[in-house]
């Protein structure tokens, strides 16, 4: 007798059946972007005060950008943020792998 090795479905098609994998996503990604950019200015030595100082916005936007579970962030705040961080965000559509 043969044993299947993964019964079922993948996540992925879970996460759509349910309706919820776009949000999965993009929950995902900012959790990511969030966290490198906590990392980076840590090692780049700059605090929170600096940090908004150098991006020409307010402590509470950097904290909208900084906090995981909050999504609510522009595209220039992020670009802002890695600008002062000395990197670039690349963004790009793609097709949906349905």
């Amino acid at each position: 007798m043969v044993s299947k090795k993964h019964i079922g479905q993948n996540f992925d098609d879970f996460l759509r059946e349910e309706g919820i994998y776009e949000e999965v996503q993009l929950n995902a990604l900012k959790k990511t972007l969030a966290h490198q950019i906590k990392t980076m200015m840590h090692k780049q030595g700059i605090r929170k005060t600096e940090m908004a100082t150098r991006m020409k916005t307010s402590r509470s936007s950097l904290e909208r950008l900084l906090n995981e579970e909050s999504c609510n962030v522009t595209i220039t705040t992020i670009s802002k943020a890695a600008s002062v961080l000395g990197k670039r965000i690349e963004l790009s559509l793609v097709d949906n792998n349905m």
